[in-house]
């Protein structure tokens, strides 16, 4: 049994913030993320809060380490603590994922915002689209262009993944790192990424001036400093320490375990005729002059057409179908203003990644031009003659292939006794709903699962209504309609179905470790997709290997190499990582590598064009995957500290025992808060809600948040942040406690507590404060002064451990003048002492700030320096070459060019007095903005006062 007392205490204890770099700082994020606690995770997220007066950090872990829970970590951290203007910077392909991250792991409410939602948001009345209740979420490109307005909001937080895209954020050119840079050059920013070094220093340069331009100083220092012989690559490594933190794989597997991914392939020979319609529609493709195709959106429609015309005959024919009407439309003077590549995007679920890429991209009306009638009217009997043959084909050879590879794929499931469940992709809406059926007929009834971006099928509706009935007291359900219909599918598909069709939108922030079969029935050609496929399958939770089957069409010769670009040059199908963040940085941008591809089908006719170039296409691969800086990043990144193991192990321990108990004060707060409203099962931390606190509190059957077991997601899911744990927290910490007596029980502690049994039969008072430190941030303590009857002083922690024993209330009693007094000078006295530590902690990363500045200064300087060096060698040269000048018209000249040289050579000396009279006043001005924030304020509150014994 508790007392009010306990749940004062605890409740303040619960939400404390002190500037400790334990489990503390993380303790409100850790407890209520449903990840599974590693350690390196744990530490880098404490490493990314380290320091209050930095300006951000790269957290730049080896390729599947789960960089995204570090960042969201920290981020779940800041909105516990209130501070909720966050924004996260993705590539478009991670937007979704980063939004279902975010709530299925820490139950953050978050919006994307691209040009869509922005014009939807402006109609309403928002002033700026970018302020609102939830985490924005945002594409780089979207962000750059929308700069101005990202300026204006105050954020408490920028995370920026896949960073390595800015790297040449330093260079005037490059537009949207120099946005970025300026929108965001006051916010605090944790950028991701596996590869902030591939093929030049230079790069962690551009890096590190997206978090804090007074890191390193100009770009010519930084050159000469650590890219010229001799360069001091340990001091380097120092500096980076500060600020860039990386884990290895190596490290932590035994942490970590990974399963391995098994590729297979599925050939397949299309008939005569399904490859005689392939010719013909290439051949058609590859005309500039035709209608059906609009000149400014070439590029995109021929990409697109591409993709279907491989991915299936339905396909295909079903987007001719739209190209024809629309060519009618025009026939007829018809205006028609939908764009026809978000119209083929929306029927057939294209990735839209190149639309980020192409965004500025409009369509020209070709009612506005000079329409030759005549040949139109040939277009549109053409492609109708390709559509009728399309149906015509009815089940392909491809379609057919597919129950061999289902087959082949499901018995490999039985030898390694993984569940019958096969992922099937495709990059078409049409193929998907052929293949349902197609599969429906051949065995396969009522175990066929379809997921896109609209699951608006009579069946999903179906499986969405059996879904909301059976979860209807469990609070799996939650506000979001879209976001209920996908957990039902994946439900479905884990509890009863079979196979999975999906399209590109089961991609992104889909989880479906539970299955071990992955077939690539359409192959995209961007590397980055393919990976983000096989990863739903093959991540952290996969308890067996993942089979990967790939579709290889033998009678196409590029097909066929760029499988084996993707297989042998990126690696994407074999070993237990997959493609390495190498290996797809390397490329920048998987559209880029499309682009590429497409200029091979679109200009290659012969299989000994498509070779060649093809080849060209992997040297240039080559040559970028191979990096030329291993041993450098070897010395940057890879030995910041020798004792990570055991580091790693005692931080796993450690916070496992701080959550233990962290999980206990609040269940034993919610037990006494609640006692009279609800049912508790302590063995399973759960509780029947019978009677609601408040009106937006919900009655029904909670969980605790655990990391002991999977936690269903949704209203019924209690932590710290979910509206009844806020209303406990504050019931809590407002709770009425009068000065009493209070009886706390050691003889029938299920533990043994050493340090309490001592106190056994004694008895005093005691005081509990709480004390505010705002200064560089805001820390509270608790702080305890006790005294037995004796006089004796009880030190803190064993004031802490009395409140793990239950108590009871045994009367009201006021404490003497004298035991009051005492308690109030031993208060002060540790409060004066935290406040002196606190102090010493801010100086300490003043210390580092100042020492930055000053590494910064002398940076600036000797870009200075090495000019006038530069022009004292060249000076040296010229007069040599004088010396040996033999004619006059030489000497003069050479006169010339040394009386430049010695004018140059004044000019930079001046130059350099007068800079470093510059920057030692920028320095100063610096050094003293951070010395205000050094300044203190502190408040002190009584919490209770109470006389104690232990029996």
């Amino acid at each position: 049994m508790s007392t009010g007392y306990h749940a004062k205490y605890i409740a303040h204890k619960l939400t404390s913030q002190n500037s400790s770099d334990d489990f503390s700082k993380l303790s409100m994020s850790l407890f209520d993320a449903t990840v599974d606690l590693n350690p390196h995770q744990i530490e880098a997220s404490l490493f990314a809060l380290n320091n209050p007066l930095s300006k951000g950090v790269i957290l730049a872990d080896e390729v599947g380490l789960g960089k995204t829970i570090e960042a969201g970590l920290v981020l779940c951290q800041f909105w516990s603590e209130r501070k909720r203007d966050i924004i996260v910077i993705c590539p478009a392909s991670l937007r979704k994922q980063w939004a279902n991250e975010l709530y299925e792991k820490f139950s953050i409410p978050s919006i994307i915002i691209d040009s869509k939602k922005y014009k939807e948001l402006k109609k309403e009345g928002s002033e700026n689209p970018f302020k609102q209740k939830h985490v924005i979420i945002t594409s780089f490109h979207f962000a750059a262009r929308l700069r101005d307005e990202l300026k204006l909001v105050s954020w408490d937080l920028a995370v920026i993944d896949e960073a390595h895209k800015l790297r040449n954020a330093h260079q005037q050119s490059n537009f949207m790192g120099q946005s970025l840079r300026w929108a965001l050059e006051d916010v605090y920013k944790i950028l991701l990424t596996a590869t902030p070094l591939q093929n030049s220093l230079m790069e962690l340069y551009g890096l590190s001036t997206l978090i804090d331009d007074n890191l390193f100083g100009e770009p010519a220092s930084f050159r000469s400093m650590y890219m010229n012989y001799g360069a001091d690559i340990e001091d380097l490594r120092n500096r980076l320490s500060q600020f860039c933190k990386r884990t290895l794989r190596r490290q932590v597997l035994e942490y970590i375990k990974y399963t391995e991914r098994r590729a297979l392939t599925q050939p397949f020979n299309p008939t005569t005729e399904e490859h005689k319609l392939y010719d013909a529609i290439s051949e058609f493709l590859l005309r500039e002059d035709t209608y059906a195709i609009p000149t400014n959106q070439r590029h995109l429609v021929v990409l697109i057409l591409r993709k279907l015309l491989a991915s299936s005959s339905a396909a295909i024919a079903s987007t001719l179908e739209t190209i024809k009407n629309r060519l009618i439309s025009i026939k007829e003077g018809v205006k028609d203003n939908r764009d026809l590549v978000d119209r083929i995007i929306d029927e057939e679920e294209i990735e839209d990644d190149f639309l980020e890429e192409d965004i500025e991209v409009t369509e020209t009306s070709d009612n506005e031009n000079k329409i030759d009638l005549k040949k139109l009217e040939a277009e549109i009997l053409e492609l109708d003659q390709y559509i009728r043959w399309a149906k015509s084909i009815g089940i392909d050879s491809k379609t057919r292939a597919l129950m061999s590879a289902l087959k082949v794929g499901f018995a490999e499931m039985q030898k390694m006794g993984a569940a019958k469940k096969a992922v099937i992709f495709t990059e078409s809406r049409k193929t998907q709903d052929y293949l349902a059926n197609f599969l429906e007929s051949n065995g396969y009834y009522g175990k066929v699962v379809l997921f896109n971006g609209s699951n608006n099928s009579e069946n999903t509706k179906q499986i969405y209504n059996d879904w909301l009935t059976k979860n209807l007291d469990s609070g799996k359900s939650t506000s979001s309609k879209a976001i209920d219909i996908r957990a039902a599918l994946i439900d479905y598909f884990e509890d009863e179905g079979e196979i999975f069709i999906a399209t590109e939108a089961a991609a992104e922030g889909v989880n479906l470790q539970f299955c071990s079969l992955v077939i690539n029935y359409d192959l995209p050609w961007n590397p980055q997709r393919v990976e983000q496929r096989i990863g739903r399958c093959h991540r952290y939770g996969q308890k067996h290997d993942v089979v990967v089957i790939n579709f290889i069409n033998k009678r196409n010769a590029a097909d066929m190499r760029i499988y084996e670009l993707l297989e042998q040059k990126f690696n994407l199908f074999n070993g237990v990582f997959g493609a390495s963040d190498e290996v797809l940085g390397s490329i920048e941008s998987g559209v880029d590598f499309e682009k590429r591809v497409l200029k091979i089908y679109q200009e290659c006719r012969t299989e000994k064009e498509i070779e060649k170039a093809f080849n060209q296409l992997q040297q240039e691969m080559d040559e970028q995957i191979k990096s030329r800086m291993t041993d450098v990043k070897e010395q940057l990144f890879e030995h910041f500290d020798e004792d990570v193991h055991s580091r790693l192990k005692f931080r796993l321990e450690d916070t496992k025992r701080q959550l233990r108990r962290f999980e206990k004060d609040f269940w034993t707060l919610t037990r006494f808060i609640l006692s009279d409203k609800a049912k508790f099962n302590d063995t399973e931390c759960s509780f029947s809600l019978k009677d609601s606190p408040a009106p937006h509190i919900k009655t029904g059957n909670y969980h605790m948040v655990s990391k002991d077991h999977v936690n269903i997601h949704g209203d019924y899911l209690y932590r710290l942040s979910h509206p009844l744990g806020e209303y406990v927290l504050d019931c809590g910490k407002q709770y009425p406690v009068e000065t009493a007596s209070v009886e706390f029980d050691i003889s029938n502690h299920p533990n043994k507590i050493s340090i309490v049994e001592g106190l056994k039969g004694k008895s005093g008072c005691m005081m509990l404060e709480k004390l505010v430190i705002s200064g560089l941030s805001s820390e509270e303590y608790l702080l305890f002064s006790a005294i037995d009857d004796s006089g004796k002083s009880i030190d803190q922690e064993v004031c802490e451990k009395l409140f793990y024993c239950s108590g009871k209330v045994a009367s009201t009693q006021n404490i003497d003048t004298e035991q009051a007094e005492r308690l109030k000078k031993e208060s002060d006295v540790h409060s004066k002492a935290t406040i002196y530590a606190s102090a010493e902690r801010d100086n300490e990363f003043f210390k580092h700030e100042q020492e930055k500045l000053t590494k910064w200064a002398e940076d600036m300087i000797t870009s200075l320096e090495s000019e006038l060096a530069a022009a004292k060698s060249q000076e040296k040269a010229i007069r040599r070459e004088l010396d040996l000048a033999t004619t006059v018209e030489e000497q003069v000249e050479l006169q010339k060019k040394l009386k430049a040289k010695e004018r140059e050579k004044k000019r930079l000396r001046q130059e350099i007095f007068d800079r470093e009279d510059e920057i030692e006043n920028k320095r100063d001005i610096l050094i003293e903005a951070l010395k205000k924030k050094l300044s203190q304020k502190t408040t002190q509150e009584t919490l209770f006062i109470i006389r104690w014994s232990v029996v």
